[in-house]
């Protein structure tokens, strides 16, 4: 029985990268009903509104969702469309594994970490006030229900998938009461977890401590923005962006997405690299219980990587997004 799925393409290199993993997936032998709906600026252009109503109505439906990058404007227009999803949705987990790869130029190896962001407060609640000319005021809200959520999301986590550490990473040496708060939750939680080894860091030291050795860490838990900013940080000790994958969890809904830009200026060029999305994709097929499926291509990733044949640009090639899909479902092609 097909699984059924809302597809986001998303916009700029979104439509190119996603169709280049939504026949790697069904190379595999995945059969999925993609359910496709539009989000950001091609949903303002056809609907009027970044998030449409139909769109919404098919994650409730599907449950499950892939999307591609989405434009957030800078300092102006329409809300982002990925805050008003996760919103919308109650998606309070943000999960980001960040994981070294053979073949994949970076700084460091050995990296494996888990990142785990509270996806619905903080600074991104959004409350902004002009208060007077050339004075304004953005409103940092923590609440003890959501810091609790998360934290005993990211104590199973750790517990089902064999992890042995969590540092929290806060600012509650200056924001005493909302960061204070964030922290002593999260200590109460982790008495329920005494097989799980819990610390804490202050966030300007996490950022240096991974600049000096990522291999320290095992599990990461921030708020929303700082979560934000230490995750992209964090792929950048990997080979950055276009190699790590991205979901938004919640208790009844998934959207899996790749969290790089929708790169404009190479958009329609048939030179984007699908591997962020790609891999995305292979968390959800884990989600949905595809876990053969998943492992298969994650394999025939590595070995494409190792191997250096037919790899975009980014990667190091001169490979075209359709050269390296097809690289990869030849590779695929050999497991089966």
């Amino acid at each position: 029985m097909a699984h059924k799925v809302t597809l986001i393409p998303g916009d700029g290199i979104g439509p190119e990268i996603t169709d280049a993993v939504v026949k790697i997936i069904d190379a595999a032998g995945v059969e999925i009903e993609w359910d496709k709906h539009e989000a950001g600026i091609p949903a303002i252009q056809e609907f009027g509104k970044s998030v449409p109503d139909g769109l919404i109505d098919s994650i409730k439906e599907n449950k499950v969702a892939l999307k591609g990058p989405i434009t957030t404007l800078v300092g102006k227009g329409f809300r982002s469309a990925n805050v008003t999803l996760r919103k919308k949705l109650d998606l309070f987990v943000n999960l980001r594994p960040v994981k070294s790869i053979g073949g994949v130029p970076s700084r460091y190896d050995k990296v494996d970490l888990i990142i785990v962001r509270e996806n619905t407060e903080d600074l991104y609640t959004g409350i902004e006030n002009l208060i007077s000319p050339g004075v304004t005021q953005a409103i940092k809200v923590v609440t003890e229900r959501a810091s609790e959520r998360i934290a005993r999301w990211a104590f199973e986590y750790a517990r089902e998938h064999g992890r042995k550490k969590i540092t929290l990473v806060h600012k509650a040496n200056i924001m005493k009461i909302s960061d204070g708060l964030f922290l002593r939750t999260f200590e109460e939680v982790a008495k329920e977890f005494p097989d799980i080894e819990a610390e804490d860091r202050i966030v300007d030291a996490i950022c240096m401590n991974l600049v000096m050795d990522p291999t320290k860490f095992d599990m990461l838990l921030l708020g929303n923005m700082f979560g934000d900013i230490v995750s992209d940080l964090a792929a950048g000790l990997v080979g950055g962006l276009g190699v790590v994958p991205g979901a938004n969890l919640g208790d009844e809904y998934a959207i899996f997405e790749a969290v790089h830009g929708t790169a404009p200026d190479i958009a329609g060029k048939n030179y984007a690299n699908p591997t962020a999305l790609l891999f995305s994709a292979l968390l959800m097929l884990k989600h949905l219980g595809q876990i053969e499926a998943a492992d298969r291509i994650w394999k025939s990733i590595v070995v494409t990587l190792a191997m250096g044949n037919n790899l975009t640009r980014d990667l190091g090639g001169k490979a075209t997004t359709t050269e390296y899909r097809d690289e990869l479902i030849k590779e695929i092609g050999s497991r089966s």
